[in-house]
């Protein structure tokens, strides 16, 4: 695994707003307090999500738009790809990876984090099928998309932009073989997901289930009690 010394760039592709900040808004801060730029692409705006009837569906995209912007700030992250698909009807394309190609090729990143493909029977609600869809798209996007210049070539001719390879992928909602300590950023998760007010403002008890979530994950690392882990799954691209 590299060490963050190593890494420069990092870009997140997720399928929703929110995604990011349930998952790793924590080690996220740990990036950009390093120094390190990051970037979220947000394949859909989370239009079929809520809790409030009484919102017109049409307010929503936009309004989720702000509200990962307004939590992306709390963890030192300012720039976002929104990519504007369909919530809940997303599926690993052709054009979705070549979307998802063209932002790795923009950024350059050295790592990037994105959801598992696979369905999680312990967490079923990390397994929606926008995340596994994405998850899936954004590691054909790493390998081989990105990297090769005769795939999608109209990102070279028309767009000039050259082949990238991504040397290293996170994966949330996998089977964990990797704990980042999160125990002083907590309190900007916390801030983070708050800012998504459409899907958290109802959620009295969202700290306290986070806490638990993420000492669980401590323990499962093998850590004192007091300590608060988010889990990935490294996986080394080739």
């Amino acid at each position: 695994m590299l060490d963050d010394s190593e890494i420069r760039r990092i870009l997140v592709i997720n399928a929703h707003p929110d995604d990011v900040d349930f998952s790793a808004a924590g080690t996220v801060a740990l990036w950009t307090d390093a120094g390190i730029d990051v970037t979220y692409c947000v394949v859909t705006d989370g239009d079929a999500g809520g809790f409030d009837e009484s919102v017109p569906r049409d307010e929503i995209s936009p309004m989720r738009r702000a509200e990962q912007t307004a939590a992306a700030k709390c963890v030192g992250v300012s720039d976002l790809r929104f990519l504007g698909y369909p919530d809940g009807q997303v599926e690993a394309t052709l054009e979705l990876r070549r979307d998802l190609a063209r932002v790795i090729r923009q950024v350059r990143p050295d790592r990037l984090l994105c959801p598992s493909p696979e369905r999680n029977y312990l967490r079923v609600p990390a397994s929606h099928p926008d995340h596994r869809a994405v998850g899936s798209a954004a590691l054909d996007a790493v390998y081989p998309d990105a990297r090769n210049p005769f795939a999608f070539p109209e990102l070279l001719a028309g767009g000039g932009l050259a082949p990238w390879t991504v040397r290293e992928v996170w994966m949330g909602g996998a089977t964990p073989n990797h704990y980042v300590d999160v125990t002083g950023t907590f309190g900007r998760k916390v801030a983070a997901l708050r800012a998504h007010e459409s899907q958290t403002g109802h959620m009295e008890g969202l700290e306290d289930f986070l806490r638990g979530w993420l000492a669980r994950n401590a323990e499962q690392a093998g850590w004192p009690e007091g300590r608060l882990a988010e889990a990935f799954q490294v996986v080394e691209t080739g």
